[in-house]
């Protein structure tokens, strides 16, 4: 078997040196990047970029701006290796503030690796460049470019890396997201909601509550029929979701309240009901005619819907885990990834590829080191089969 292996691109997990990707894993994770602070994100990336010198891989850097850190385009393609690329794409920035290390340091209680960030993403976003590192430093040719892109801003909404993301899709044959996997080791993700952000202003009239209430217009009141109307939505709406999350008015007690706003979060099965239900939030009316309502907002991530292609993907990289003796499983998940802007373009995509763990965004955030190893093999094989990527990409079949 190790002989087939070697002839076709694939490498066995047993023979991964896990103890060296685990150490590589826990130092970006020492390197603290919050999405709020560039420059720590900044020396993340110089860290990142100096372990590819002297390796024949074209490193793009693209400067922090708009108070978003940088990004990091990797790619591998050896002279007469040409066409669209594998796409990898990982993000640094984490929800943790700078000093959660100091409370919390990286510390393994058995197969359990804790450390803030670690399980999103750097554990993948590490795996995808270092077994692209490894190929490369070994003068492997694979069947096609190999692309690893690592932003600092998906954390937020990706503002300022939506256009390189979409970018570089157009370019790309398939996408693979490492993001957490979650479920049993082996699960990947094969479809995510759409999310979509709106928030209500309701602008009535003032007076006083005790003297002149019948002179006043409540925001608040209004801004309440909305809340519960919205919030209802979600035992109506089959392939929709609403939370409204952020809720804010008034000044004083005895004030009749001249301003109030909610902030809703909308999940979405499919772009039709996403289309649908976005127009209907963004022409939503006052209940009370004196009462202004502004709507503002939209789609910030379209569906990632498990299409055809999406389909034909996972069941090429289920084949090749079952070479790999790897399971193999999917899910849909109702949070977003950088996935989703992939998905936007038509291009196949494969999320949830990092390792399995928990506690996203948890004090309890961890990875399963025993799904390290096995993560960096079946990354490993979707970049070198030939075979693999036949498979993935006929439209025939």
């Amino acid at each position: 078997m190790s002989s087939d292996f070697s002839q076709s691109g694939l490498i066995a997990a047993k023979d991964v040196d896990e103890a060296a990707l685990i150490d590589g894993i826990v130092e970006w994770v020492k390197m603290e990047s919050p999405s709020d602070r560039p420059d720590l994100i900044e020396r993340l990336l110089d860290q990142i970029e100096a372990t590819f010198v002297g390796i024949d891989v074209e490193c793009t850097r693209l400067s922090s701006r708009d108070g978003c850190g940088g990004q990091l385009i990797l790619r591998y393609a050896p002279e007469g290796v040409t066409g669209p690329g594998a796409l990898f794409l990982g993000h640094l920035d984490t929800v943790w503030d700078a000093g959660t290390l100091a409370e919390r340091p990286v510390r393994r209680d058995g197969d359990r690796i804790f450390g803030p960030g670690i399980f999103d993403m750097k554990a993948g976003s590490y795996l995808a460049a270092e077994t692209l590192r490894r190929i490369a430093a070994a003068g492997l040719r694979p069947p096609r470019p190999i692309v690893v892109y690592l932003n600092a801003d998906e954390e937020i909404g990706s503002p300022v890396s939506r256009p390189t993301i979409e970018a570089l899709a157009s370019e790309a044959a398939f996408a693979v997201v490492p993001e957490p996997s979650f479920g049993t080791p082996g699960t990947v993700v094969t479809a995510r909601k759409g999310w979509g952000r709106f928030t209500l202003r309701a602008k009535g009239r003032s007076a006083h509550a005790g003297g002149n209430l019948a002179d006043g217009r409540s925001a608040i009141v209004e801004i309440a029929r909305h809340v519960l109307q919205i919030e209802a939505l979600t035992k109506t709406e089959r392939h929709a979701t609403f939370n409204v999350g952020v809720i804010a008015g008034g000044t004083r007690t005895n004030v009749v309240p001249a301003d109030a706003y909610i902030d809703v979060d909308m999940r979405v099965d499919d772009i039709e009901t996403a289309e649908r239900l976005t127009a209907q939030m963004l022409t939503r009316k006052a209940h009370d005619p004196d009462v202004e309502l502004t709507v503002q907002g939209g789609m910030n991530r379209h569906p990632f819907e498990r299409s055809t292609d999406v389909a034909r993907l996972y069941a090429a990289t289920e084949a090749l885990a079952r070479r790999l003796q790897q399971p193999m499983a999917e899910m849909s998940r109702g949070g977003v990834s950088d996935g989703n802007l992939v998905a936007a373009t038509g291009v196949p995509v494969l999320d949830g590829m990092g390792c399995n763990g928990g506690g996203a965004h948890a004090l309890d955030e961890h990875i399963l080191a025993s799904t390290v190893a096995p993560r960096h093999a079946l990354m490993h094989a979707m970049m070198m089969s030939e075979d693999f990527q036949t498979l993935a990409l006929d439209r025939h079949l």
